[in-house]
């Protein structure tokens, strides 16, 4: 991806009224009680130049007397840059997707960004407001071509940046942990505990992360010279908890009952531990359970879960430095953090 250079000349129907409006009078007025130009105090508001201390506090001190707030979007126009970053997110009720928005905000309140969140999916296109004020792109959403949000080719216009869900094929760089490993960590932990018949409940293989967890567990289970059930993998409708529980009861209808499972997300693995109690199957004693993200609800849970931990605020706090990195011109890097096995009750 090539880095991007400063937007000088944005569209401005339905947004430039604003720059003639109270905001851009107000500064006028600033201007005139501190005794400078509009451009003094563009500078001092901006930070875009220095000035003298003592001009500083005149326009400061008069900034104050008048209430004055900058408009953003005014300013978007003339600079260039608006200091907002759009995040796509799948699901804003998922606590994981959740995490990770907040690991996002630590860093960008700090840089001086703010955020704009966005659901988005392949069939909703981008709302064109967005790609006139936002200066970048963090995407946690599963999305087969994000050049079909527009209809043009986004990468080129505002710097991207995909955090947790990627695609290894394409040019965006990401932020992410290794999947697979993460999966082998987990079935390896199992086989260790003396569990042969280990079932896998998994997500729709569209998504890397899913398809990426499932080669971890098959490749595992091979490794230790057993065979792969195609009767012991359940794909649930979604990952809510209620398609944890959903799944499970395909699995609680076999003859012969599993007795460990690797959930690839621990909102299946609670649903899954829900459906097997009211089956009347006691976790761990009966069957182990074993998710993955290392959400909160997974430490407080009864019985508490033991689960593949992923950073997930760090992997927010990465994307946006790995974001701001190409704003200010540098070639970006992929990367991958580490993940952890968290033991607790339930395997």
């Amino acid at each position: 991806m090539t880095s991007r250079t400063p937007r000088k000349s944005r569209s401005t129907s339905g947004i430039a009224a604003s720059a003639n409006g109270p905001s851009a009078s107000s500064i006028s007025a600033v201007a005139a009680l501190a005794g400078v130009s509009t451009a003094t105090v563009s500078r001092v508001l901006n930070r875009s130049k220095p000035v003298n201390a003592e001009t500083q506090q005149r326009v400061e001190a008069a900034v104050s007397q008048l209430g004055y707030r900058a408009n953003p979007f005014a300013r978007s126009l003339t600079s260039g840059e608006s200091r907002l970053i759009l995040v796509l997110t799948p699901d804003f009720l998922n606590p994981f997707f959740a995490e990770i928005v907040q690991g996002i905000e630590s860093v960008t309140r700090r840089s001086g960004y703010s955020i704009l969140l966005s659901q988005a999916s392949d069939t909703a296109p981008l709302d064109t407001v967005y790609e006139r004020l936002v200066d970048g792109v963090i995407s946690l959403a599963h999305l087969r071509d994000p050049k079909a949000l527009s209809g043009t080719d986004r990468k080129h216009n505002l710097p991207w940046v995909a955090c947790s869900e990627f695609r290894p094929d394409d040019d965006i760089p990401y932020v992410s942990i290794d999947h697979r490993q993460g999966a082998i960590d987990a079935v390896q932990y199992l086989l260790n505990r003396g569990h042969r018949r280990i079932a896998l409940l998994t997500a729709a293989e569209d998504y890397t992360w899913a398809r990426q967890r499932r080669i971890g567990y098959e490749e595992t289970l091979r490794r230790a010279g057993l065979t792969v059930d195609p009767a012991l993998i359940r794909v649930a409708r979604g990952t809510e908890y209620a398609d944890g529980i959903e799944a499970v009861g395909g699995l609680l209808s076999l003859q012969d009952l599993p007795t460990a499972i690797f959930a690839v997300a621990d909102t299946l693995a609670i649903g899954a531990i829900k459906a097997l109690r009211r089956a009347g199957r006691r976790v761990p004693e009966d069957v182990a359970v074993v998710g993955f993200d290392n959400l909160h609800l997974a430490q407080v849970f009864e019985p508490s879960l033991t689960t593949i931990a992923q950073p997930m605020r760090e992997l927010g706090q990465a994307a946006v430095e790995l974001l701001l990195g190409q704003l200010a011109g540098e070639k970006p890097v992929s990367r991958m953090l580490p993940h952890t096995l968290v033991v607790r009750e339930s395997g």
